[in-house]
């Protein structure tokens, strides 16, 4: 198989052939554009696969004049697509660290979220891929992840269970090590609501 990224031509006529699958007529007057938003989407929805979520927390700041305690950035939302189904993943990402003697600034932990989620996706693997990637660049004494997100491919297709939400959790260094770091960490996450809410 190539490994050379098709044209967007190629990439709307794929979509063409999908919606005559699904038995409809893309000359239809009301599909005649829809290849072209379909292939636009694609750019916005897997936007994760030309970032590097390790360049968002390349500059740090060592002036952290003695903090020692937790960071914590709670409710992060995110849309991502399971890469079993393409169905959509909507969730919320909570991510602390324990820093060691650097922090980064916190859009840049939304960043590192946002760029794993902006790509096909399991859960579990995202949740890992995250915390790896804040452990592996600011070398914390440990790091935290729990991704609360419902499954479309859940909920749409298959069993058809609605209000089903997903957790998550990765814990690194200390998180992992020391249940009192874990317990203070969840205490901040607090109780898991319904993503509704």
């Amino acid at each position: 198989m190539s490994d050379k990224k098709p044209s967007r031509k190629e990439a709307e006529e794929a979509i063409r052939t999908l919606l005559r699958y699904a038995g409809e007529d893309p000359s239809r007057e009301g599909l005649i554009d829809t290849p072209k938003r379909v292939v636009k989407s694609y750019d916005e929805f897997y936007k994760g696969y030309h970032q590097d979520p390790r360049e968002y927390l390349s500059r740090t700041f060592e002036e952290v004049h003695g903090y020692d305690e937790m960071v914590v950035l709670r409710d992060i939302p995110f849309e991502s697509h399971c890469e079993h189904h393409m169905a959509p993943i909507i969730g919320k990402a909570h991510v602390g660290y324990l820093p060691k003697n650097k922090i980064v600034g916190i859009s840049k932990l939304a960043r590192v979220v946002e760029t794993y989620a902006k790509r096909l996706q399991v859960q579990e693997k995202m949740t890992a891929q995250i915390a790896d990637c804040i452990q592996d660049i600011l070398e914390p004494l440990g790091v935290g992840v729990v991704i609360q997100a419902t499954h479309e491919c859940m909920s749409t297709r298959g069993v058809h269970k609605h209000g089903v939400s997903m957790v998550t959790s990765q814990m690194v260094g200390a998180f992992r090590e020391d249940e009192k770091t874990r317990r203070e960490f969840l205490a901040v996450v607090g109780p898991l609501n319904a993503m509704n809410g």
